[in-house]
């Protein structure tokens, strides 16, 4: 079933995304050579539990921490632990909150020190891809309106979307209906209507599409062990446009 916000809904989803947004800028200046994935999760977690929030994913699903770490070829759900971060990787931070019944879900890659050309070019596709996907995030549009904006520029530049996770509605649940597929064919899919708040998260892969899960049982790699970056904003479908929620 899909639920509809209010505009004090949408107000609460607000400012629990921009919990996780005072995260991120914290990781933004934390993200360094030498810095352990470990760290980056404790910070957040601190920051999160001082703005008397939650953090959403920890305990979800037996994960038991606040932050998603992916580095590298890692595409989502890295597990933080003694990693050391080095000089020209790429780490992807997701994070999410519960904050007074409703959630917050953000997510971003980001350069360690200075990174190559080839991963300077995959990281601007990737934050690319996102923005025209919330440019269709319209009322009156199409679901795969959105998805195919995202498909579309990402395989004329190259690159592959992930096929085996998807992005979602938000709101008093951290995944609620509808899935929000990086492809798909445009004019398809459910009548956008103001209200609707989706997490719209393009994960994008240097090589091929596939992807595994390693054996720890979460860590999803690209298959080709190429680079890969993820991006999400959490958006509200208003009849003035989209609203990123989780806006810097």
């Amino acid at each position: 079933m899909i639920c509809l916000k209010s505009p004090e809904e949408i107000e609460k989803l607000r400012l629990a995304n921009q919990i996780v947004v005072s995260v991120m800028k914290t990781m933004k200046g934390l993200i360094k050579p030498g810095v352990t994935t470990a760290e980056l999760d404790r910070i957040a977690e601190e920051i999160i539990l001082k703005e008397g929030a939650k953090p959403a994913f920890k305990g979800y699903r037996g994960f038991q921490h606040a932050l998603c770490v992916s580095v590298n070829e890692e595409v989502v759900h890295g597990i933080p632990g003694k990693r050391k971060l080095q000089e020209g990787d790429i780490v992807s931070i997701d994070c999410g909150v519960l904050r007074e019944g409703f959630y917050g879900d953000h997510a971003w890659t980001f350069s360690v020190g200075t990174v190559s050309e080839k991963a300077e070019k995959i990281l601007k596709a990737g934050e690319q891809s996102l923005h025209l996907g919330i440019e269709k995030m319209r009322v009156g549009n199409r679901l795969f309106d959105v998805s195919a904006a995202v498909q579309e520029y990402v395989e004329a530049e190259g690159y592959s979307v992930v096929r085996d996770f998807v992005g979602h509605g938000i709101g008093k649940e951290l995944h609620e209906e509808p899935q929000l597929p990086n492809f798909g064919t445009k004019g398809s899919g459910l009548r956008l209507k103001a209200g609707l708040v989706l997490a719209i998260e393009p994960m994008v892969n240097e090589g091929n599409f596939e992807v595994e899960v390693l054996r720890d049982g979460w860590t999803v790699v690209t298959k080709d062990r190429s680079l890969s970056v993820h991006f999400e904003h959490s958006v509200a479908v208003t009849e003035s446009g989209p609203d990123i929620l989780s806006q810097w």
